[in-house]
């Protein structure tokens, strides 16, 4: 049986704090993120054997191995390397600040911190590292996508997308031009501890294809021998929020 698979980002949050871990859970879920929790970077590494996040939250204080060696391993690790990274620390002080920086991570967040600053931060990480995950519309030609109501729409009429086909979607269009083999797709769209048959995103794409119609069709791409993509004719860009 094929795993459901959850539209929201999945954010790993490593806090041995029991207090600060459920405010970032509960801030998280606020926002429209999956909050992942774990007490230890060990408990962390575990989960990360059977699930891979989109962002990751780590504490630098953690008891036994600390976040900043968890954040040396997930880089030095080619499944976890591009996985964003987000120090939490009391530790404000620069020499600090460049420690985590250029230990692998790619924010780094002072305790104590406003809710708002966190969804921030985190959106803005998102931003670079996963776009697909930005919050608002994303346009290609004539498609328009919103991931904030999960609405498609071609030439301005709405089109009926599966929840699968709107995350396919949505991941080819923040990422215009670039082809993707079927396993980078089930990987960043289904998830890699999700085991289907890589034939499986054939059956999506064609299905796909159909949902667009005649206007939009042609802008998903096979790319012979090597995957798909949406196609640089479409132009694609992102709106504002």
């Amino acid at each position: 049986m094929m795993q459901a698979v959850s539209s929201l980002p999945l954010i790993l949050v490593v806090e041995d704090d029991k207090g600060i871990q459920e405010l970032l859970r509960f801030t998280l879920v606020c926002g429209g993120y999956q909050p992942l929790c774990a007490d230890t970077a060990e408990e962390a590494e575990t989960l990360l054997r059977t699930t891979l996040p989109d962002l990751a939250l780590i504490d630098w204080m953690l008891p036994g191995k600390s976040g900043l060696a968890l954040t040396a391993r997930l880089r030095s690790d080619p499944r976890t390397r591009n996985l964003a990274v987000i120090l939490l620390t009391a530790r404000g002080e620069e020499s600090d600040r460049v420690a985590g920086l250029e230990g692998g991570a790619d924010d780094y967040i002072v305790k104590p911190f406003s809710p708002k600053e966190l969804i921030a931060r985190v959106q803005a990480v998102l931003r670079r590292c996963a776009p697909e995950f930005v919050k608002g519309t994303l346009s290609a030609g004539p498609i328009e996508l919103d991931t904030v109501s999960h609405e498609a729409r071609v030439d301005g009429q709405r089109i009926t997308l599966t929840p699968t086909e709107f995350r396919l979607l949505r991941f080819l269009i923040a990422n215009p031009g670039r082809v993707y083999s079927r396993q980078q797709l089930l990987d960043n769209v289904w998830g890699d501890h999700v085991y289907i048959e890589d034939r499986t995103v054939d059956i999506h794409i064609r299905r796909l294809r159909v949902a667009l119609g005649p206007a939009a069709e042609q802008m998903v791409e096979t790319v012979r021998g090597a995957g798909y993509k949406l196609s640089n004719r479409a132009g694609a860009n992102q709106m504002a929020p």
